[in-house]
């Protein structure tokens, strides 16, 4: 289970960088999509660090018992 942790808190980073790549590729064309697109990949970076904060307390606690 903490491998699929894992493997998913990854894939946060993975999303940041689609949505990253999105935004400056259509800021010329469409600049609020372009800002939308700026906040998902921020909201991503945000939930990567959660997810692995929540994972270390989540291995934390399962090696104290």
């Amino acid at each position: 289970m903490i491998k699929a942790l894992k493997i998913f808190q990854y894939a946060y980073i993975i999303f940041a960088v689609l949505f990253a790549w999105d935004a400056i590729s259509n800021w010329s064309l469409d600049r609020s999509r372009s800002y939308i697109s700026l906040l998902f990949a921020a909201l991503a970076v945000f939930m990567f660090f959660f997810r692995k904060r929540f994972r270390k307390k989540f291995e934390d606690r399962n090696n104290q018992k």
